[in-house]
Parts: C-alpha cells; structure tokens; sequence
C-alpha cells in the first residue's frame, strides 16, 4: 500500500465510511434507517464535511440513498441493481476459483478446508446468524488464493453488497450453498481449475435465480413510504 493510500484509508471519511459500512453490513443499521449528518458528526466527533464525503461514498457502493430536502437513509437492495451485481459477480468469481485451483488454495489452502468445515458444521446445527460471515469468508477466501491482488480488490466490495443483499431477504439457502462450497474447494484444493470453474459458475448461477425470485422491489418500495419528509436542516 502507498503512503497516499494509508492516508486516505485513515483519513476521518474513509473512519466514518468504514464503520458505517460495517454497522449495515452487520444489521445494525437497517434499509430505511435515517443517517443525520449532525447526529454522526457528534458521534465520531468530526464536522459535517467528512460526514458527507462518507455518506456519497456510500452512495457510490449502493449502501446508502440520499434525497434532496430529505438527507440519506440506509439504501434497500433492488432487484435490478442486484441482478447486475451478481452478474459482475459470477464472472469474477469462475475467474478466481479457476486460479485458485491452480494454486491448490496457495497460502490460505488450509483456512479454506477450515471454512468449509465451520460451514456444514453451522449449517447442521442450524447457526443460522454465523453463516453469513463464513460464507462471505469462504468466497473471500477463494479470491484470496486466486494469487491476484487486482482481482481481490474487485471482488471485496462486490463480496460484501451480496452478502448484505442476501442477508435482507433470504435466510433458507444455506444447505444448497454449503454443499456448493464444499464441492468448490475440493476441486480447488486437488488442483482442478476447470472443474472449480464449472461448479462456481454453478454455484452463482443459482444465486441469480433466487435473486429473480425475491421481491426486492417491493421490500425497496415499503421502505420508501415508511420514510418521511424530514424538514430537519442538518439532514441537507
């Protein structure tokens, strides 16, 4: 990382758009939730001016909606941004696996059988609230043994809106998706890249069927007529 980097990573926007990002992607900050800027001023102690910065960063990444006269509020996954999302996904992700196989996992090829192991074993024990996080780990994983920081990069954020956008609507994949991993990593771990392609591509194909089937759409537009005018002048 750059000097340039480190600085912008620890400068007081990237502070509030970091945990921000955090608190919705671990559900304490939920679709349709208000985000003041005055209010988050006085909670990271910073002026206003971050704050904005932070929240039209966080509007870039399709986490947060800001209207004019009304502020910014915790976005709610549509279904059309989710299709495309997963789209870029699937592409980037066959591409990782593909490498990763051919690294046998690399580095982290022993995280990755420990992921797969953490999964099922949640999965049969109905731990419902600790599969997302590991399955988030297992993809980031895969991107990680893939060997290619360029393509880590890419796939962190895209990573993160998909585990946020599933985790709004569908709690009920988990078997299929464990059963999906482990048959990733096997090919990715014996070293065969077409095969690890051909079942990650598999893999999110399914994904993007049970987006077509989830109503996001309509969950997005019940947010919207929960959300009131706010005349509030430290919300402009």
């Amino acid at each position: 990382m750059t000097a340039s980097q480190d600085s912008s990573r620890s400068s007081p926007r990237a502070t509030v758009a970091d945990a921000l990002r955090g608190d919705i992607l671990a559900g304490r900050l939920s679709p349709g939730d208000r985000l003041r800027e005055v209010d988050l001023a006085e909670r990271f102690g910073v002026s206003r001016i971050p704050v904005r910065e932070a929240l039209s960063q966080l509007q870039s990444e399709g986490f947060v909606t800001l209207v004019r006269y009304r502020g910014a509020t915790v976005s709610a996954p549509s279904g059309s941004a989710a299709r495309e999302l997963v789209q870029i996904r699937r592409g980037l992700e066959v591409l990782a696996a593909q490498l990763a196989a051919r690294n046998r996992g690399g580095a982290v090829a022993g995280e990755l059988a420990r992921a797969v192991e953490l999964g099922r074993a949640a999965d049969a024990q109905h731990a419902h609230d600790d599969l997302p996080s590991l399955t988030l780990r297992f993809h980031t994983l895969i991107a990680e043994a893939s060997g290619n920081q360029q393509l880590q990069v890419m796939l962190e954020q895209i990573l993160e809106r998909v585990s946020w956008i599933f985790g709004q609507r569908l709690d009920t994949r988990t078997h299929t998706s464990w059963s999906d991993h482990a048959a990733i990593a096997q090919a990715v771990l014996a070293g065969s890249p077409v095969q690890a392609g051909y079942l990650m591509d598999e893999h999110i194909a399914r994904d993007e069927e049970l987006i077509v089937e989830l109503d996001f759409d309509n969950a997005q537009d019940c947010t919207r007529l929960n959300s009131r005018p706010d005349t509030d002048p430290s919300t402009r």
